[in-house]
């Protein structure tokens, strides 16, 4: 995990790891079957990132789950290319899901309704937080923070919007001056993900 989140998952390979631990490269295969299978276990240790409480509302649980996903997701960016692409059954993120679906079941959501509940939240916390942390990634390595790129880009992003006045309005908030872009993401992420606990609300009995 120190080795992926200071250079990334481009530049793991199992020598370099087996340099970072001064120990021969075929020696990690004494405790994992392949690559992939290392970065099972390094996916399911960020799942461990993520904590659902056993007691409490399901919409507590479910705040709980997407915002400790979404943190994550922007502490270790690298995830974004392993979610979906590798399987999420390791002990940390099942113990998460299975407090999630306790939860959403003691509500009263039941067959399909439960499994699309559910899947909702899932997909709204990784739809909102992999965005924004693939951007982070690619600000990482061009060395430049996030507000050099927004006042960069705000000229070009100004001019070209400047036929399209519903747009035009978005980007005079966006780009009006100085704009803290990581608590706007903070607050759009909570306002979507009100509106779609309050959406789930009115599907239970």
């Amino acid at each position: 995990m120190e080795l992926l989140d200071a250079e990334g998952i481009d530049a793991l390979s199992m020598r370099k790891l087996a340099t970072r631990l001064a120990s021969g490269a075929t020696s990690i295969y004494w405790y994992v079957e392949s690559k992939d299978q290392l970065l099972e276990l390094v996916m399911d240790a960020v799942y461990g990132e993520v904590a659902v409480p056993v007691d409490g509302s399901w919409r507590k649980a479910a705040e709980a789950f997407a915002a400790g996903l979404r943190k994550a997701v922007f502490h270790h960016p690298w995830l974004v290319s392993l979610v979906g692409a590798l399987p999420a059954i390791g002990p940390n993120a099942m113990t998460a899901s299975e407090r999630l679906v306790g939860a959403f079941k003691k509500a009263g959501f039941e067959g399909w309704s439960l499994d699309y509940a559910v899947a909702a939240i899932t997909s709204y916390a990784l739809g909102a937080a992999i965005p924004s942390a693939a951007w982070q990634n690619a600000h990482r390595k061009q060395g430049r923070s996030i507000q050099e790129t927004v006042a960069q880009m705000a000229p070009t992003i100004h001019f070209v919007s400047a036929d399209y006045p519903n747009l035009s309005e978005m980007v005079d908030r966006y780009y009006g001056g100085e704009t803290d872009v990581e608590q706007i993401q903070q607050r759009s992420f909570y306002f979507g993900l009100n509106a779609l606990l309050d959406g789930l609300e009115a599907c239970l009995p």
